[in-house]
């Protein structure tokens, strides 16, 4: 089991802005600029906070609803967030989920090429802001 470092981000803790646009901008930063290996972002549905986060360059968050999207999302898409649904998912799918999450240390070689073809959209659209 790999140790894990926890850096929280949210509504409940003091001082925070609670919005969660605010929240997973917080988040997606973390993880653009290197200062987190990955995260893991609730909201009601999860929409809100995956297309909050995907806006941040180099972020390629993946809302995933069950373990086996959550593996293929960082298999075959190398997700470095993952973004669940407090609506949706219960505590027992939500472990499932993490478990296979974080089961995954990199995506699979033979998804590199592809991988990288979405490394240039994202350097392309960051050079046109």
């Amino acid at each position: 089991m790999r140790k894990m470092e926890i850096v929280a981000h949210g509504a409940l803790l003091d001082g925070e802005d609670p919005n969660w646009p605010v929240v997973a901008g917080r988040v997606a930063a973390e993880v653009s600029e290197g200062r987190c290996h990955q995260g893991v972002l609730l909201c009601w549905t999860g929409t809100g906070v995956s297309i909050t986060a995907n806006k941040v360059p180099g972020i390629r968050a993946a809302l995933c609803i069950d373990a086996e999207t959550a593996r293929g999302a960082r298999l075959w898409n190398d997700a470095n967030i993952l973004c669940m649904s407090l609506r949706l998912t219960s505590p027992q799918i939500a472990s499932e989920i993490l478990d296979a999450w974080f089961s995954v240390a990199e995506a699979e070689s033979e998804e590199l090429n592809n991988i990288q073809k979405v490394h240039l959209l994202d350097s392309q659209r960051a050079h046109r802001t």
